[in-house]
């Protein structure tokens, strides 16, 4: 079943590129909507099957590829994988039921479902190769979705999107050629790789590469320069690909391969990772503030949230790392959300300017549903109890403050930096007085439909958060079982 959930979107993808006949895009997106439905259903059958009591790979899937290379056909699933197949599913379902009117339809189709491929592949890869292949296949489909069906500046934008995730490419593959290699393991499979008994300075340098290579796919400050421009120009569906998921190949590499293959040296590297996640948090949430366009604010304010997952991940106790997963799914989700309502507001409005947008609240003229949708994204992003961004961000400080308690301070008041920018975002574009001339055309169910697919998750899961963090809580544990106590050089770290 797992398999299943690369090889459906690739069949899915060359069916949509090559089925015969002169097929109309509505066709194309329906054909797409079926195949994106089949992937979530398979995903929410896996979660069905999934046991929360067991730390270890579950449902895992093991063939011999080039044993000469070391690389094997080794996939499975344990609770920090889990949640993020499962947003990945969900966002591209999202993302193609979102798309209309496209132009070139099996290209831009095909993109996507290849894009979802490669992401579910890399998040159930236990071999650190098959990962690679994986990351590295979303590259060029992505490049494609920004340069082709982008804004005005989308060449740029795409050309250094291109850039910086390759050289993040390989950056990962020297760091996972050089922890294999010197480890003296006979294979890339994650279980069969050990580096303590490596050199101290050795680990070191090898972690240091890898925390360089998924910072850039992050992205953490100061590696973050391609974002802004990527985000703002990629389509509304796109930057919710690019935000939604692929940052979280970062994330989840930095936990997976940093955390888990050197868990004796993630001490020493941990009060720095502190520090650069504190640093994004207080950078994002004040370049937010500076910004005129909307969807350029949300691009920004993604690099303050990343910076909360950098924060539990460098804690490293269960209760902060639960926190951190927990953080990528409801970052996920209100990002998803945000992109999307924006995108509505600029196709019936015309505008992401703030100086030009005000009174879309206005019931009779204005954008009542979609602005009040937006109210909600701002006050989930915020932190506001009740929602699924208070509780990620909860755990991840109540995890992170007996172990770096400054810096989570910090970052508790980058949440207040947080509401300040959504403030001004909704004040400027909710309230007012409208233009009396102005008179929006009405946003239709198809249009409004994913938003409340998404706000309704983001309103359960903020009510029952337990149905979120208990996917993560045993693997959780076991992953912290193998790494000293950060507490002591944290602390005096901070002293």
């Amino acid at each position: 079943m797992l398999s299943s959930l690369i090889w459906i979107p690739i069949l899915g993808a060359a069916i949509v590129g090559f089925l015969p006949g002169n097929l109309s895009a509505s066709r194309l997106r329906g054909i797409s909507l079926v195949i994106g439905s089949i992937i979530l259903a398979v995903t929410i059958w896996i979660l069905s099957q999934f046991d929360l009591s067991y730390p270890g790979l579950q449902l895992q899937e093991y063939l011999p590829w080039i044993p000469q290379l070391g690389l094997t056909y080794n996939v499975g699933i344990d609770g920090l994988s889990l949640p993020l197949l499962a947003l990945s599913s969900l966002l591209t379902w999202i993302v193609i039921y979102s798309s209309n009117n496209i132009e070139r339809p099996r290209l831009y189709y095909g993109l996507i479902l290849i894009v979802n491929a490669a992401v579910a592949g890399a998040f159930i890869a236990q071999n650190l190769l098959l990962f690679i292949i994986l990351y590295e296949l979303e590259l060029i489909p992505l490049y494609l979705l920004i340069n082709i069906w982008g804004g005005e500046k989308r060449g740029y934008a795409a050309t250094k999107f291109l850039l910086y995730t390759a050289v993040s490419g390989v950056l990962i593959l020297v760091g996972f050629l050089g922890t294999t290699w010197l480890s003296d393991s006979a294979s890339f499979d994650y279980n069969a790789i050990v580096t303590q008994n490596l050199p101290l300075r050795t680990q070191l340098i090898l972690l240091t590469v890898l925390l360089v290579g998924f910072g850039i796919k992050i992205p953490l400050v100061p590696l973050h320069t391609w974002l802004p421009d990527a985000y703002t120009e990629a389509s509304p569906p796109v930057a919710i690909l690019l935000g939604g998921i692929l940052a979280k190949l970062g994330t989840y590499g930095l936990i997976r391969f940093g955390l888990g293959l050197f868990p004796q040296t993630w001490t020493i590297v941990a009060p720095g990772l502190a520090i650069i996640g504190t640093i994004s948090v207080m950078y994002g949430a004040l370049s937010a503030i500076a910004q005129k366009d909307i969807k350029r604010m949300v691009a920004y304010s993604s690099i303050g949230h990343m910076g909360y997952v950098m924060l539990g991940g460098a804690a490293a106790n269960s209760l902060s790392l639960v926190g951190t997963i927990s953080q990528m799914v409801a970052h996920g989700l209100i990002l998803a959300l945000l992109f999307h309502l924006v995108g509505v507001i600029e196709s019936k409005v015309g505008t992401r300017d703030l100086d030009v947008l005000n009174g879309l609240l206005n019931p009779i003229r204005g954008l009542p549903l979609t602005t009040g949708l937006l109210i909600l994204a701002g006050m989930a992003s915020a932190g506001i109890p009740g929602l699924v961004g208070f509780i990620s961000e909860f755990i991840v400080f109540q995890g992170s403050y007996p172990v770096f308690p400054v810096l989570t301070l910090l970052c508790v008041v980058g949440t207040g930096l947080t509401a300040v920018y959504f403030v001004i975002l909704l004040n400027r574009t909710c309230f007012g007085k409208l233009d009396n001339k102005a008179y929006y055309p009405k946003v239709n169910f198809q249009e409004r439909f994913p938003a409340l697919v998404l706000a309704a998750i983001i309103f359960i899961l903020g009510v029952q958060p337990n149905w979120l963090v208990c996917w993560s809580e045993a693997t959780s544990t076991a992953m912290i079982s193998a790494i000293k106590p950060v507490q002591e050089i944290a602390i005096n770290y901070d002293k």
